[in-house]
């Protein structure tokens, strides 16, 4: 399963940029991978590890702006057309295979 998160939030102030990479940093630190800007993907094993992204999401989130989160199978995030440019340019991991859960 993946978490697909969408974010879209204000970088007018310097408290709003300051915000806006704190929550950038939280997803790199939480295992996300960006797809594409404010665009980000997490693996993860089963819907109680979802639920549980999910919460630290809604702890981590900033005060302005908008962030959507999307819970897809593996079998539909394969299905995903590329309209411009390939898989194979991205560094994402794509299999469970080497998947620790600790």
């Amino acid at each position: 399963m993946r978490l697909l998160v969408f974010f879209d939030l204000p970088v007018e102030s310097a408290s709003q940029r300051k915000e806006y990479r704190l929550f950038h940093k939280f997803l790199i630190k939480d295992g996300y991978l960006m797809i594409q800007e404010s665009v980000y993907a997490k693996l993860v094993v089963n819907d109680g590890a979802a639920g549980a992204s999910i919460m630290r999401l809604r702890k981590n989130r900033p005060p302005e702006g908008l962030v959507q989160v999307l819970k897809v199978t593996e079998k539909q995030f394969a299905t995903m057309d590329y309209i411009t440019g390939n898989r194979e340019a991205y560094d994402e991991v794509d299999t469970m295979e080497e998947f620790v859960v600790l």
